[in-house]
């Protein structure tokens, strides 16, 4: 299983930044799909979840300006962030677990090598 991500960038405060994640070697639908992130000098994260039954799940930090999405037919994640602040900067990681709930580490069976996102004051 691999998980590929891409749209990461710099961005001023206010902005808005798509990632995307595409999966391949995922053979079956009964997953979770989510994104962690890991700041300087901060514990990584899980920040949002969707599950196999398309139930998303946000943490608060997140919550009403970032939009995860799923194109099963593509295998591909979304991760809509707008209204960006610097605390948003961090490392953004794909995931993917048999779990139902892909915020937690221990539920994490895959992960994407990581794409970097920067908001600037």
């Amino acid at each position: 299983v691999q998980l590929v991500e891409s749209g990461g960038g710099s961005v001023q405060a206010g902005g808005s930044l798509r990632l995307s994640c595409t999966a391949s070697g995922l053979t079956s639908s009964n997953y979770c799909w989510g994104w962690f992130r890991q700041g300087p000098g901060k514990e990584r994260e899980g920040i949002v979840s969707i599950d196999y039954d398309s139930t998303t799940r946000y943490v608060d930090s997140v919550k009403g300006r970032f939009t995860i999405s799923r194109d099963a037919a593509k295998s591909t994640l979304y991760l809509q962030m707008n209204s960006l602040k610097p605390e948003d900067t961090a490392m953004y990681y794909c995931v993917a677990g048999r779990g139902s709930v892909c915020l937690y580490d221990y539920a994490i069976n895959y992960w994407g090598q990581g794409t970097q996102v920067t908001v600037s004051s």
